[in-house]
Parts: C-alpha cells; structure tokens; sequence
C-alpha cells in the first residue's frame, strides 16, 4: 500500500516538523483517514490546489503550498521574469496567512521578487494588483465559499486571469517535476527583505483599487439624490467589509448597515453553516436585520469578495426575494447596457461574455443591444482569457462578463470576478430605480417581460473520498455510452461534448467541433430554449447539473425547472 508508505515516511522523517508528526501519530489506528490523506498529491489542476487544511499528500499545509510554489517559481525562472515579481493576497480562512507567507518566501529563495499584502484583501485587488504592478504572476491563498475546514491556493498570471491555457499546462508540469519535499527552496524572512524581495503592499493599491471601481459609476448624482437608500450589507467573515464600505461611502450612500456579528474576519465562519453567498441560510442575520430597518437591498459577499449574493425587498408583498447569481448579474447588465446605450457610448463592436452554464437570458440581452455574445467554460479565468484576446485583436470590446456562479466583472480593470464592483453597481442601479418608482424586484419583471421568463436551477452531488472520485467518473463515461434523444419533456437538438471537442446534431447527425478546450463537460441544447449540462466539479468533489428553461410567467417557468430538475437527477 503506497500510501501506507508515504504516511510512515511523514510520521518518521526529521524532514516534517514536529507539528506534522504529532498530528499524523494521532491518526496511526484510522487507516481510512490515512487513506484519504496519503492515497494521492493534492493536484495542482488548472484552478490551483484546493484541499482540507491538515498534514498529508492530499491536504493544504506548508509542504504542498510550497512545494506548488516551487514549480511556480521554476516556470517563472525559466521564461527569464523573476525582477518583474509575484503579487500574493489572502483571506480569513485558517493558515491563509501562513501559507502566504510560506508561498513568497520559496519564490525569494529562488530569486523572485514577491509583494505581499499586509493583511486580507479580496481576489479582484489581486488580480488588479498584477497589472498595476506590472507582476509576472500572482498568488491568492482562498478556497472561496467552502466550508471552514478547506483552503486553496489560486495561481494568476501577467494578465491579471487566472493561468489558462497553454500558460497553465507548462506551470503544471514545472509543479508535477518537484517529486520530493526535499526539492523546495526556502529563505529567512529577514534576510528576504533586507535583500528586496519581500515587500508589504496595502494602502496605495488600495486607493487605485477603489478609483478604478469609483470611475464606473454612471449616475452619480442619482446616488446622491438617493443617498438614504436603506443597504444591509454582510461580509460573511470575509474579506468585503473595509473596500465595500468604503466604495459606497465614498460614493455618498450613507444608510450602509452591516452585520456586526458577521463583520470580522473569522475562519471558522460561526455564524452561518458554511459562507457561499449562493446559500440563502447564510442571510439570516442580514435578513433579521433587514426587516427590522425596513432595508431595500440585503447584500453579501463570500470571503475572498469575488461573489455576490442579493436579497430585494417587494413592495407590493412586504417579502424579501433572493436573486439567482443569473438574476442579479443580468440585471446589472441590462441596467449598465442601457445606460451606455443611452450616452451613445455603447461600442459598435461590444460584446458580452458568459460561461456556458449561464442563462440564455444573456443571449437575449445581447442580441437586444446587437452585442456579440461569447461562450466560455465554466471558471472566470476563461472570461479574463477572451478579455485578453479582444486587447489583442481588437475585434471586440468587453462590455461585461458574468458566470452563474454569482461572479461578474463591469469594468476592465481587472480579469476576476469582483463582488464589490458588484455591489456597488446593484446599489447605483436600485437608487436609479427608486428614482423611478421602482425596486429592483419590480425591473426584475420588466426584463422578464422584456425578454422572456428565463429560469433556470443547479443540482450538485456531493460524492467525497477515493470511492466518489471513482463515481463521478463512471458517470460521465456512461453519459457518453448513452443514445439521449430526451431529457424530461424535452427533445434533445444538439449534444456539445467539451472533452471529444465535437458538437452532434441529434437528427442529421453532423458533427461540428466546439472551439473550446478540451474540458470533461457535456452540454445538451434542448427545444424551447432549453438546456441541460452536467460537468464534475474542479475544486470540490461534486457532480454537477445546469439546467435552464424559458417560460410564459415567473409560475409557469418555475414549474417547468422544478420539473425538469427532478426529470434530469433520476435520467443522468
């Protein structure tokens, strides 16, 4: 048993420190937790590492970080970029600063300049960090939204994306050549800074981060005009609390309430059963205090900031709605598209981005205002690539990009996913509304009006450990194996299969290739505007469904996805 040998190797070598051996001593008599711990290297896969904080191969902790970092640190010596340095940010969760460190002193000890955040920040200012800073790389130490016993470590590139291909395949290969702990420089971080590699960064990008986010602003006499707008806000623990508050201040809203007991940063997230602003339960302090100052809008971001989360009061009914990451996304799009419509400042050859998970409600949006609409993979850092190819060929303009997920970005400022340039547009856009006579319930409508009841829901299952990695794989070879010509009540069109690159045309049977890369994703675009697409996770061990419908009214659309969800779990 490999891992039997690799868990007595950690318990015995004066390599690992005695903090490691005496957790892994603990564990001697649990073989399946030693198991689980030793049977693989935590992957360094396209979206980085994303593991359970403990000792161990498949676990976060000071080896695995730096031993990434290592092969990082190679990739970047080898193009000949070490002077140009690496940017490194982290959030609340445990170890994150450790492993900041831990991660910018193996890049010293190999030569790299590294400029370190004094403490937490959110995952957009390091992608804006980069550019601003002319980095070659950047490193965020995060695992986003999961649960508190999780860490990840999220490698970005000179463009301010996370890496992509073919940048992220030649850094894999560099980490996979790092075969032994042994192989990892490290430095003194006294003899780091006095030599200039180690450098503290904080409140000048902090001031150029809220700026650039400040410049996006469209209607900034209606904020003032509406400067009482009622906002609950939570960070969640996070990293959101100081650069969210601050952008609407600044900004003139001076109603900005704030979860007290959610405000500090805290990585065992007490407060709510995990912190995914996806998760509604993770509102019910903002919501408690909501109703009891009679809020307009109930925001949250998760940890590291990059999601945004939204309730909205309805008048009519006195109830608090949650928004689908769809909902609040498009609706800042439709919002911020018609206004640079109406300023005649919208490119003629603008265009939106969404990954392919996304509601088709963009696809109206854009063909509505004659935008270009671009599909990607599910993951930002494939919207950031598309930005980087229209800087290039200058084909298209970004106008915005959204994943369902609960990300966007509206400026070009940064390449990641940013939740406070998001609540600071959905603020901006419920004081224009309120300017109307309208929440942001009520435009919701309109745009459903406008374009169609698009709906659309998400199932994941969770199947952990050796077995559940063995099952979320058997499942896709099946889909594969499989002659769907139905999905539920609905006729199969086309079958786009990411990972043969081919698209199949159920009845003529023609095949097309999908221009993506290659990715372990199937997607069916069914009749009547709907679609079904099953993917396993990156960063989690899930499996996971999309679906998405169009309907006649907000009853007949919701039917049709409760439906069909239940339809795609028993048939998939």
């Amino acid at each position: 048993m490999e891992y039997r040998k690799e868990y007595e190797k950690w318990c015995n070598s004066p390599f690992f420190d005695e903090e490691t051996r005496n957790e892994l001593a603990k564990i001697k008599n649990n073989e399946k937790e030693i198991e689980d711990r030793f049977y693989k290297n935590l992957e360094f896969g396209t979206a980085g590492l994303r593991g359970i904080i403990g000792a161990g191969t498949n676990r976060m902790n000071k080896y695995t970080v730096t031993k990434a970092t290592q092969g990082l640190a190679n990739f970047i010596n080898s193009q000949g970029k070490a002077s140009r340095g690496v940017v490194i940010a982290y959030d609340s969760r445990h170890m994150s600063k450790e492993f900041s460190d831990y991660a910018a002193l193996t890049l010293n000890a190999n030569g790299i300049k590294t400029y370190v955040f004094e403490s937490l920040r959110p995952t957009p200012e390091l992608s804006f960090a980069i550019r601003k800073l002319n980095a070659i790389s950047g490193i965020v130490i995060t695992a986003s939204h999961n649960p508190p016993k999780y860490n990840g470590y999220k490698a970005y590139w000179e463009d301010g994306a996370q890496i992509s291909s073919p940048i992220d395949k030649l850094i894999i290969e560099e980490v996979n050549k790092v075969t032994d702990y042994e192989q990892v420089k490290t430095i003194d971080m006294e003899k780091a800074k006095e030599n200039g590699l180690y450098n503290l960064i904080g409140e000048e990008i902090d001031n150029a981060y809220i700026e650039e986010i400040k410049k996006l602003v469209l209607n900034p006499e209606i904020i003032k005009k509406h400067k009482d707008l009622k906002i609950v806000y939570t960070p969640l623990h996070g990293a959101g609390n100081i650069p969210v508050r601050r952008v609407l201040s600044e900004l003139g809203f001076e109603n900005i309430n704030v979860v007290l007991e959610q405000e500090k940063p805290n990585g065992d997230f007490p407060t709510v059963r995990y912190p995914n602003p996806e998760d509604t339960k993770a509102f019910d302090l903002a919501l408690d205090l909501a109703k009891k100052i009679d809020a307009e809008i109930v925001l949250a971001t998760d940890p590291d900031a990059d999601r945004l989360g939204i309730f909205v009061k309805d008048v009519k009914s006195g109830q608090y709605i949650p928004f689908t990451g769809n909902m609040s996304c498009l609706l800042l799009a439709e919002y911020r598209i018609s206004q640079i419509k109406e300023r005649n400042l919208l490119p003629k050859n603008g265009a939106i981005i969404k990954s392919i998970v996304s509601s088709n409600l963009a696809d109206a949006i854009a063909k509505y205002y004659n935008l270009r609409l671009f599909e990607v993979l599910t993951g930002f850092k494939n919207i950031g690539k598309q930005m980087k190819n229209f800087d290039e060929t200058k084909d298209c303009e970004y106008v915005f990009g959204y994943e369902e997920s609960y990300g966007c970005l509206i400026g070009t400022y940064a390449r990641d996913k940013d939740g406070v340039s998001a609540v600071m547009g959905l603020c901006e856009a419920a004081a224009f509304y309120k300017e109307k006579g309208l929440t942001l319930w009520d435009q919701m409508i309109n745009i459903y009006e406008k374009y169609g009841y698009y709906k659309e829901g998400a199932v994941s299952i969770t199947l952990e450990g050796v077995e559940g990695a063995q099952k979320i794989k058997q499942i896709m070879v099946n889909l594969r194996q499989k002659n769907i010509e139905k999905i539920g009540e609905y006729s199969v069109l086309k079958i786009r299969d990411y990972e043969l690159d081919k698209i199949i045309d159920v009845k003529t049977k023609i095949e097309t290739k999908t221009g993506l890369p290659k990715s372990n994703v199937i997607y069916y675009e069914l009749e009547d505007d709907a679609w079904a697409c099953i993917r396993p996770s990156g960063t989690e061990p899930k499996i996971k469904l999309y679906v998405g419908v169009k309907g006649n009214s907000m009853k007949d659309s919701q039917q049709k996805i409760d439906k069909l969800c239940e339809q795609i779990k028993e048939q998939l």
